[in-house]
């Protein structure tokens, strides 16, 4: 079992949550960061309020921890939703489960299904009427006495995120009348991030502090937070609650965060691969079986970041450690496991 990662950029559990909703922004104007998502929705939401209409139903992909849930409630706020409702695809397991929400919304709800994706074959085919022509049909009883009753639903806009759009069937993505992808944020958009963050959490900062913590976040608004709690704990007992460079170098010390945002089972994975393997290329199953981990935990949880920094390349072999990854943990590199060697064989596994 894997234990509590700090830089995860999944949710910790609802004791996060709530403190996200906190620091959450209200309104487009408010928002840092994915600027052509931004303007491109901004014209979408003038445009439905010059109507007097709902807004088109929305898809939103990224990354987990990038704000596609704080989007969607601005997306509702700006729209002047009556409600928002939010769900989740494993929670709809059957088709009843998603009629009573659905003739639940009034007119101009925003029904937020996160991890859509996720929806079974049989929730998702009975959503398709509702996206399209705000009706369902739905069976009452079972068996031969079975009779089918066509509902009429209010209009609403339904806001659905997912970390894999490409798990969504055609048939569901075409029901989106608009498809933003969100993308990782770069550190002077975190630091902004943290600035305001700090502002409303009342905490102290010298300059120079948060951009810290901002370079140390993966790119992702939800890390930057954590780490800005963590820190701030380790001032309040460590030193006088005033986060300097020190003081934040120091607290992400403790929580074994380096200058980079890798963390023990970060480093455990290069090592392993470096050390045991000599570099690579070598298989997930083995690095896996090495490590003690499932290959699952190293594909969703390790690899993405270290794939995006350039630390890890994937080829038709298996996995290959880059030069950057030597450099950073300061051991030799090996030149014949040069990876540009390799780079014609790289492809996603």
């Amino acid at each position: 079992m894997v234990r509590e990662r700090i830089i995860a950029a999944e949710s910790i559990g609802p004791g996060e949550e709530l403190m996200q909703q906190t620091l959450r922004p209200r309104r487009l104007a408010e928002m840092i960061g994915q600027r052509r998502v931004i303007e491109m929705l901004s014209i979408a939401v003038q445009a439905a309020r010059g109507r007097r209409e709902p807004l088109e139903h929305v898809l939103l992909d990224g990354p987990p921890g990038l704000g596609k849930t704080t989007l969607a409630h601005v997306i509702a706020n700006e729209m002047g939703a009556p409600n928002v409702r939010v769900t989740s695809g494993p929670s709809m397991a059957r088709q009843a489960d998603l009629m009573t929400v659905l003739t639940q919304l009034e007119t101009g709800d925003v029904l937020f299904i996160d991890e859509v994706h996720r929806l079974p074959k049989i929730v998702e085919e009975f959503l398709y009427p509702a996206m399209e022509d705000f009706r369902v049909d739905f069976t009452i009883e079972g068996g031969l006495s079975g009779r089918v009753v066509n509902f009429a639903l209010k209009r609403f806009t339904l806001i659905g995120a997912t970390t894999r759009a490409g798990l969504l069937s055609p048939a569901m993505r075409d029901r989106f009348g608009h498809h933003y992808h969100l993308e990782y944020y770069d550190t002077d958009e975190l630091t902004t991030i943290l600035n305001r963050s700090t502002g409303v959490l009342e905490i102290e900062a010298t300059d120079g502090s948060v951009s810290v913590i901002a370079s140390r976040s993966r790119g992702t608004p939800r890390i930057a937070n954590r780490l800005l709690k963590r820190v701030r704990d380790y001032s309040q007992v460590r030193a006088d609650g005033v986060l300097t460079p020190r003081v934040v170098e120091e607290g992400l010390s403790i929580q074994l965060v380096d200058a980079l945002g890798l963390d023990e089972l970060d480093r455990s994975y290069l090592g392993v691969l470096m050390r045991v393997y000599e570099g690579g290329p070598a298989g997930i199953e083995a690095i896996a079986a090495t490590m003690g981990q499932e290959r699952d935990t190293l594909e969703d949880v390790v690899e993405p970041y270290l794939l995006q920094i350039g630390f890890v390349i994937r080829t038709r072999q298996g996995r290959m450690a880059a030069r950057a990854a030597y450099e950073h943990l300061g051991l030799p590199f090996p030149r014949v496991r040069e990876p540009q060697e390799v780079a014609e064989e790289t492809t996603l596994f």
